[in-house]
């Protein structure tokens, strides 16, 4: 029974349990993308059916990751498949339990407040939010934000992190940002305001239909 309820798991090299970095961040994007349509569809349209499926869903996941075990879970699984030709990135299994609770709480107080209950208000929205940055953060950057957490609530310090990230070390020249890049990315964040306060008239314009496509559709 332990080693089917068991968190993590055994890697040459490794004197504690491990999880592969490259499935949970693919699991992470899957969940992404299911939670950030599901949202979209209730901010156009109003629709909470979406998102309830997508809630009820993304509390399940991680309750089996919790409470049963990682290599059980249905999006980590899926992950496992599309990333297995990948080379595994190995990190400790005891900070992803710590995120992965605090997803459990917030996954738990969306299902109860809009599933159970059948209802909307901010507290959801926030919880919503920080669900997406969460996931996004994770599936884009590797970054796991509720792990960051792990070392203010735990005396033994988070082992094996992504990118090797709670090991202190000097940046390699290639990862260091130079005044000109920054002034870079500046200069591109005033190009994207220059660009709406300019042309956003224009591009609300419709466009037309090149071919004309859509007329001949409507005309039969």
């Amino acid at each position: 029974m332990s080693k089917v309820i068991k968190f993590g798991e055994e890697a040459d090299g490794y004197a504690i349990p491990v999880l592969n970095e490259r499935e949970i961040r693919a699991a992470a994007g899957l969940l992404f993308l299911m939670m950030f349509i599901a949202i979209i569809v209730v901010i156009l349209k109003g629709d909470f059916l979406m998102l309830k499926y997508a809630v009820s869903i993304f509390l399940a996941d991680i309750v089996i990751r919790v409470f049963v075990s990682p290599k059980f879970a249905p999006t980590l699984i899926i992950g496992r498949l599309i990333v297995r030709n990948q080379v595994p990135e190995y990190v400790g299994a005891a900070q992803k339990k710590f995120a992965w609770i605090i997803g459990v709480v917030l996954a738990a107080t969306m299902f109860i407040l809009l599933v159970v209950a059948n209802t909307y208000s901010p507290i959801t929205g926030i919880i919503c939010f920080i669900c997406l940055i969460f996931l996004f953060f994770e599936s884009a950057f590797g970054i796991c934000l509720g792990c960051k957490f792990y070392n203010l609530f735990y005396k033994e310090k988070a082992q094996h992190c992504p990118g090797e990230v709670c090991d202190v070390k000097s940046r390699q020249d290639i990862q260091k940002t130079s005044f000109i890049q920054i002034l870079i990315v500046f200069a591109f964040i005033a190009y994207i305001f220059l660009t709406v306060f300019l042309f956003d008239d224009y591009f609300r314009e419709r466009p037309y239909d090149l071919f004309g496509i859509e007329s001949a559709a409507n005309s039969k």
